[in-house]
Formats: C-alpha cells, structure tokens, sequence
C-alpha cells in the first residue's frame, strides 16, 4: 500500500486495507521464524495525518498464522495482532549518519520521493509479532523424550526415573566400590 504524501492533509485519515501475505511467507523462509506460515492477507487498519514535512501512521496489524509448536511439534492455526506507530520523515532532511537508534527512535522511518510505500513497515510489524518460539497452548507438556508420544494426548509408558541424569556419574563410582 502506498500513500502519495501530497495527498496527506493535516486532518487524520482512517484507511483499512489488506496486505498480501507472498511477501511476508518469503521472509519467514528464510528468516529464523520458519516455522510460522502466513495463511491468509494481513488485515491493517490505520490512521494518518501529516505535519509539515512530517508523516504521522498509527494502527493494528491482525494476522492468521499456521505454526509448528515447539514443544510438541503439532502444526496449530492462531492469529497475532500487533498495534504500531510511525513518524515518517523525507529522506532528504533525515539524518545520513548510521548512528545506533535509541528507544523512541525505533518507531522513526525515512521515505523517498512523493510516496510513501507502507508494505515494508507492516511486513516488519507482523514479524515483531510472531513470537519467537511457537506454543500450540502455553501449559503444552511436549514430547516424551524417550519415545517421541505427545505428552498432550496421552501418557506414555516409559518409566520415569528418579534420579537427576547430571549425577549419573556419581552412580559409576558407587557401583566401582562394590567390586
């Protein structure tokens, strides 16, 4: 989506649009959230107005994803919202230097030219909304480590062993005495 800055007005603006999602399942290839696929387009709503040279975007990213779970490996369907708000400065008056941005620096963006192309922004938004290790519920309990069962659907038979695995050495010099 892409809006021109002359038609931009000091008067705010509500727009609601859809993202198509082929952009955002590219980057998720080939980025560290792979397990994440976008099933549908990104529903963006957002309000704007201008200040001088200054373009001001506030909205809601609402995205329906599909995941792996980390913990028990089942794929599971969710949706992730994600509030933003941009500052949108001509890259002409911006500042060149690659200086380390603070806090409140991170929601200040530079645009070229008489338009402003806002796919780069929600594409951000709806990564920084993917959290980084996919839960299919947050008390998921994971797979057995013995046998692979999904701890979720049933219990498994494997035995459970009492003893901490970090002190398993100290059994090796108990059973050496013995002999």
């Amino acid at each position: 989506m892409k809006l021109r800055v002359d038609d931009i007005s000091v008067d705010a603006r509500d727009l609601a649009f859809a993202e198509p999602e082929r952009e955002i399942n590219r980057a998720l290839a080939s980025d560290v959230l792979q397990e994440y696929r976008v099933t549908g387009p990104v529903r963006v709503a957002i309000s704007y107005y201008r200040a001088g040279t200054e373009v001001f975007v506030s909205g809601e990213a609402i995205v329906a994803t599909t995941a792996s779970c980390a913990r028990c490996a089942e794929e599971f369907a969710g949706a992730e919202s994600r509030p933003f708000r941009y500052v949108l400065a001509p890259r002409s008056i911006g500042d060149g230097a690659d200086s380390d941005l603070r806090g409140e620096e991170l929601e200040y963006s530079l645009y070229d030219g008489e338009e402003i192309d806002l796919t780069p922004l929600i594409r951000e938004q709806v990564l920084l909304a993917l959290a980084e290790r996919p839960l299919c519920r947050e008390d998921c309990r994971g797979l057995c480590p013995r046998c692979g069962a999904n701890l979720n659907e049933s219990q498994c038979a494997c035995p459970v062993e009492t003893f901490d695995p970090r002190l398993a050495v100290l059994r090796t010099l108990k059973a050496g005495r013995r002999s």
